[in-house]
């Protein structure tokens, strides 16, 4: 017969099992957690980029949180930023609005930091997830260049330069087009994505550059409006933007251009999840995760044109 002293024993020694027990399901069922702060919202290559990381949440099982900012603002994103910070996540992902939201993320010193679709020099960055910008522009200046011949001038329109992903696209293309014997005859940067503004830079590039045989932009939001001008003016020339978003799909479909170039910015999306989980589990990854560049003609606009129509409808 046991004495009382060793029952006691033996139920605190079944206790302690049992809660140990508890707290290691506990801890065995919770899911990694990654909160990812993007940049905008409600355009289609955002939410294409949102598609990409929601597959990703559901395919490494992670407990994840998309949030958006409602203006894009850098105050807000960094306010956005705090407050991911503060749910204390496995990893924080972002695609910063500007260089202004640099001091916040430099404070999160003890939750990795991975920047998705625009780069960004913060110390503490894990790394980056997206397209290599340089070499976007390169291959768009060159897909150009084979549409033309050595003499012809071309224009470059761009966004503000302040942001490297666009200074960056404009630098490979010149290397390509001048490679190529092709004039330069007219750059504008620093134009903002308003279809008005566009139409008006078109108007005097034609007035200036009447002998314009090519246009290259820094992004679809001013090469879609750019191809339309063009074409109330009566002119079709080939007009490269590197987002590959539907409406240039449908503008190579029925070859009212010979083609363009394409970020993926679901894979980028995939990607940034997928690298956060090798994070998680502890495993060494590059500092630059390339998300790749597709050149898009006829025989492939199709295709993805199905693709994003799915995610956007």
């Amino acid at each position: 017969m046991l004495k009382k002293g060793n029952i006691y024993l033996i139920m605190g020694a079944v206790i302690s099992v049992m809660v140990l027990s508890f707290i290691s399901v506990t801890f065995a069922d919770k899911k990694p957690t990654v909160v990812v702060v993007l940049k905008k919202g409600n355009t289609e290559y955002w939410r294409i980029m949102k598609a990409g990381i929601e597959k990703g949440f559901k395919d490494f099982d992670i407990d994840g949180k998309v949030m958006v900012p409602t203006d894009s603002t850098a105050q807000e994103q960094a306010d956005l930023l705090m407050k991911a910070y503060k749910e204390k996540p496995d990893v924080i992902i972002t695609a910063p609005v500007s260089l202004s939201v640099k001091p916040t993320l430099e404070t999160f010193t003890d939750i990795p930091v991975l920047l998705v679709d625009t780069d960004l020099p913060i110390k503490n960055k894990t790394a980056y997830i997206g397209t290599n910008n340089l070499d976007l522009g390169k291959k768009a200046g060159a897909f150009l260049a084979s549409q033309l011949q050595p003499g012809n001038k071309i224009a470059i329109i761009g966004g503000d330069l302040s942001f490297s992903v666009f200074k960056e696209r404009i630098e490979g293309a010149t290397i390509s087009i001048r490679n190529a014997g092709i004039q330069i005859a007219y750059l504008k940067t620093g134009i903002q994505d308003d279809p008005k503004t566009i139409q008006s830079v078109i108007t005097k590039l034609l007035r200036d550059q009447p002998d314009i045989k090519g246009v290259l932009t820094t992004h679809d939001t001013i090469a879609l409006p750019a191809i339309k001008e063009l074409e109330e003016q009566g002119l079709s020339i080939p007009v490269i933007g590197p987002d590959g978003l539907t409406e240039m799909l449908k503008f190579i479909a029925d070859e009212t251009i010979p083609g363009t170039m394409a970020q993926n910015p679901y894979d980028m999306g995939y990607l940034s999840v997928e690298t956060a989980m090798k994070v998680i589990q502890g495993e060494n990854v590059e500092p630059i995760v390339d998300s790749g560049v597709d050149i898009i003609i006829k025989e492939n606009a199709e295709h993805r044109l199905n693709f994003y129509e799915k995610i956007v409808k």
